[in-house]
């Protein structure tokens, strides 16, 4: 599921006549077979008045040096959109794993093992 269609899905408009309603569409999303995931540890984000700029970068332990993989640009309100969707899916995450832990959280054991275990 691409983000864009994340984003057409978080899209919410209250007050809406039965007519309009019916006047939605359902967008279809190709998603091609060859297409290179790209993985992101690391983001600059900036703005202008039209636009927010997402660099997404990979940040490799004891290297100083991020380098960018990816520009994302879209106008302010499907910035907007996306954060909705995040935040959906960041809640239905934690719903399943457990809270996400953040600097300002702290750190600590996830309540449900991920990745690779280690037999002692």
């Amino acid at each position: 599921m691409s983000a864009y269609h994340l984003i057409v899905s978080a899209l919410k408009v209250e007050k809406m006549t039965n007519q309009q309603k019916q006047k939605q569409i359902q967008v279809q999303v190709e998603l091609p077979q060859n297409i290179e995931p790209t993985y992101a540890n690391f983001a600059i984000i900036s703005h202008t008045l039209s636009e927010i700029i997402m660099d997404m970068a990979q940040l490799l332990p004891n290297n100083p040096k991020a380098k960018i993989h990816a520009r994302i640009v879209m106008t302010p309100m499907n910035a907007k959109l996306l954060k909705q969707a995040l935040e959906d899916n960041l809640k239905k995450f934690e719903k399943q794993f457990g809270e996400i832990k953040t600097p300002e959280s702290g750190f600590g054991q996830p309540q449900r093992s991920m990745g690779f275990n280690v037999e002692k």
